[in-house]
């Protein structure tokens, strides 16, 4: 984690505390995790964060920039930092398999949107459900993983 983060909170009006520490270092650390997952490895680690704190913690760290949500299930979000390469998901409904795959993979798709529709698309929230070559019992030589 890098110290341009506290920049970025004050910056936008926002103190520097113990929790949203925690917090970015724990979705830092787990690369991507629910708010509960987010909780659970704080309360791992150190003193205890409430479940509250966390999602707000969150909301505050999106907003600024720090670190995105994307949907891997119908459940709660899942958390990610951005600090990493910008990518979409791909989520086996079989085995709940998550593959992270580069934006450029779908770099023809977006030049297509922009050209057709002027439209372009938010691919750190891309998630595409599917079934992997494992369950489906395929073969796939060009399989990211």
């Amino acid at each position: 984690m890098n110290s341009d983060w506290r920049a970025r909170l004050r910056e936008r009006g926002y103190r520097l505390t113990p929790q949203r520490e925690l917090v970015l270092g724990a979705v830092e650390e787990l690369g991507h995790a629910t708010p509960d997952q987010v909780h659970a490895e704080i309360r791992r680690h150190s003193a205890a964060v409430n479940l509250s704190t966390v999602y707000r913690t969150l909301e505050v760290l999106e907003e600024i920039g720090l670190i995105r949500h994307t949907h891997l299930s119908d459940r709660a979000p899942t958390y990610h930092s951005i600090g990493g390469r910008e990518h979409f998901h791909l989520v086996c409904r079989n085995c709940s398999t998550v593959t992270s795959v580069d934006s450029g993979e779908v770099a023809d798709l977006t030049g297509l949107l922009g050209e057709r529709y002027g439209f372009t698309p938010d691919i750190g929230h891309l998630t595409i459900f599917g079934t992997c070559h494992h369950c489906d019992g395929a073969t796939s030589e060009g399989s990211v993983e």
